[in-house]
């Protein structure tokens, strides 16, 4: 038999570098450039292509191995000898059926078919390497380009579709990948128990992350008159300054600006089946630090409760969940989610949402500012606002236009009223 092996070719700077992906298995037929191996090194990855036709006898490489110009990756029988052996007379029974084009597998798109998952997607490095990184098996991504070839925008395609449960499913066969040193080389370590509610909560911020298409639109208000507002308000009974946080003003505030704006009062937890759930109540979810980790507990009917009860349930439900004694119910039900830094420090950042709603405000530390208003610059108290939506339901206008009201519900022309 005619036999022939197959070599790294002269890939200049790649020496000794790391095999990540191999593309083919013993027994099967290749064709001259066709794909065998992608290597990676600290710049980039690239695939080697077989440099004749034939079928594969023998894999002398695998997934982790190093490699340099000249080595052996696969013996193959030569593309000549299949054909001369193929010429001998087959009875009629062993020849391959035709297929037929109904026979081809489609998905819900017309212009997309779905190749045999049991072979090796085709995808440039480039689009494997970022598969990886979002952690998909590429082989089950289907491929909108010619001959089904996979591009980026069909990985991404593939993890916004996905359930959770599918998306797990869909990638049973990845690879656990391993560290090559352990941390403990490097010095001296410990090893903790993640705390309860970390453990709980990550797999609804994956969820989240996963499922939902995160835009986040980034403002500034103007809070100059309400923080004069709100530091000069005073204890009726005692004659002493009320203690009452923005948090409270910004609550009142949201609230307002979701009745105007019913879609980012919504759960899109029946979006599969085209649905949205629009949410007649405003239980604004507030995202409380605590040293189990984050909890976000809701603040019930915020649009009937003035600024003063608002600040006092803050208070209440903020220490139930320190002291871990919050009913779980509570944590569940939301209109949207408010989560603030501003007593930590920080100004803008990208919030995830809070599954199944469709917005978060992310909220700064709020800082004075030289603004140029009426010809001239003056000192303002600028609050950062960071709000994050969930683009399948709404779009940036929209999202702008909200910001715009919350803007203005927070300015001095609304700062009175939210006390009331």
């Amino acid at each position: 038999m005619s036999k022939k092996d197959i070599k790294v070719p002269n890939i200049g700077e790649f020496k000794d570098v790391e095999v990540i992906e191999v593309l083919i298995k013993k027994g099967q037929k290749i064709k001259k450039n066709d794909p065998l191996i992608t290597i990676e090194s600290d710049k980039s990855s690239v695939e080697i292509p077989s440099s004749d036709d034939g079928t594969i006898i023998s894999l002398n490489v695998k997934i982790g191995d190093k490699v340099s110009e000249g080595d052996k990756i696969i013996e193959i029988e030569s593309e000549k000898e299949i054909k001369e052996a193929s010429t001998q007379e087959l009875p009629k029974s062993q020849f391959p059926k035709e297929i037929k084009k109904d026979d081809l597998k489609k998905t819900n798109n017309e212009n997309i078919i779905v190749k045999d998952f049991s072979s090796k997607a085709s995808a440039s490095p480039k689009v494997r390497k970022f598969a990886r990184e979002l952690g998909v098996n590429i082989n089950k991504v289907p491929g909108s380009e010619r001959q089904g070839r996979v591009t980026e925008s069909d990985v991404k395609l593939f993890v916004a579709t996905k359930s959770d449960k599918s998306f797990k499913d869909q990638n049973t066969t990845e690879q656990k990948i391993e560290l090559e040193y352990s941390h403990s080389d490097f010095g001296e370590i410990d090893i903790k128990d993640i705390p309860r509610v970390k453990k709980l909560s990550s797999k609804y911020l994956m969820n989240s992350w996963i499922k939902i298409p995160h835009v986040t639109n980034h403002d500034e208000a103007d809070i100059t008159e309400l923080e004069e507002f709100r530091t000069s308000l005073m204890d009726v009974y005692t004659g002493e300054k009320k203690k009452i946080t923005p948090l409270a003003f910004i609550v009142k505030a949201l609230t307002t600006s979701l009745k105007k704006f019913p879609n980012f009062n919504t759960s899109i937890d029946q979006i599969e089946n085209g649905k949205m759930t629009v949410k007649k109540y405003y239980h604004v979810g507030i995202a409380v630090d605590t040293p189990h980790g984050l909890m976000v507990p809701k603040l019930r009917n915020a649009d009937n409760k003035n600024i003063s009860l608002i600040s006092t349930e803050l208070k209440k439900i903020s220490q139930q969940c320190r002291d871990l004694k919050i009913d779980k119910k509570e944590l569940f039900g939301g209109s949207m989610t408010i989560t603030s830094l501003g007593g930590i420090g920080g100004s803008f950042f990208t919030p995830i949402i809070n599954y199944p709603e469709v917005a978060i405000l992310g909220v700064g530390r709020a800082e004075k500012k030289q603004v140029f208003m009426d010809g001239k610059f003056v000192t303002r108290t600028m609050l950062p606002l960071s709000l994050s939506y969930d683009h399948r339901i709404i779009d940036g206008a929209e999202a702008a236009r909200f910001n715009n009201d919350l803007k203005e519900n927070l300015g001095k022309n609304f700062a009175y009223k939210l006390a009331v």
